[in-house]
């Protein structure tokens, strides 16, 4: 197993996490407000220095790559590159969407097995970004931007139950009315819940090139290297 630093700043939560061995053994976090250029870099600090006390060498960093607030992402994505480059270790990128179901699928026991998660973020109005998985992590749909309507998710509601979770779900269920559509409150992207996705990632090779990745947001316009680095 490998010893990874988790950031997580995709929404107004700014969330650190050192994890080793497959279990989180280090956590803090802050929900006050979007102030991660103020929090994250304190702890950053506290957590690599907890990493040191211990004599653990870091393997990785496992950042959230969105989708999520603009500023926030920019600002994870920062600071887990710079660190990649400084200490020269390995970056691995971990959806945000995917990462909001993990806490469903350790927490929620009641969940059957034939259900459906769609983790929404709100993007203002009758607007989300989600995705639909089943409990397995496979994207059943891929993340879009949905303006939420009562046919959005029709399709999958009529073959299965579907929970919706995340800051963008609760105002989708007036609108949404279906008796297979179940919320979840509460779930928010947190550092201390990547560690299976980080681990997953880091044990199939599914690394990220730390000069040319970015977040979600400008993924379409930095789709591959440079020809002439090819």
């Amino acid at each position: 197993m490998s010893c990874i630093l988790s950031i997580d700043t995709s929404t107004n939560v700014c969330s650190v996490a050192v994890s080793q061995d497959g279990a989180c053994i280090y956590y803090d976090e802050d929900n006050s407000g979007p102030n991660h250029a103020e929090k994250l870099g304190v702890f950053v600090d506290q957590a690599m220095s907890f990493a040191d006390s211990h004599a653990i060498p870091l393997d990785a960093v496992a950042v959230s790559s969105g989708p999520g607030s603009y500023t926030g992402l920019r600002i994870g994505v920062s600071m887990a590159k710079g660190i990649c480059f400084g200490i020269d270790v390995k970056l691995l990128s971990v959806p945000t969407l995917e990462l909001l179901c993990v806490p469903v699928l350790l927490c929620h026991e009641e969940i059957e097995d034939d259900a459906l998660l769609c983790p929404m973020l709100d993007a203002r109005r009758m607007e989300v970004y989600a995705a639909v998985y089943d409990r397995s992590l496979h994207a059943v749909r891929e993340t879009g931007a949905d303006v939420v309507t009562p046919d959005t998710y029709r399709e999958y509601l009529d073959r299965h139950p579907v929970y919706f979770f995340g800051n963008g779900a609760a105002k989708c269920m007036d609108v949404i009315n279906h008796p297979n559509a179940h919320l979840i409150e509460g779930i928010t992207p947190q550092a201390k819940w990547m560690f299976p996705l980080a681990e997953r990632r880091m044990l199939s090779g599914q690394t990220e090139d730390v000069a040319y990745f970015v977040p979600y947001y400008l993924k379409d316009f930095v789709s591959k290297k440079p020809k002439s680095l090819l």
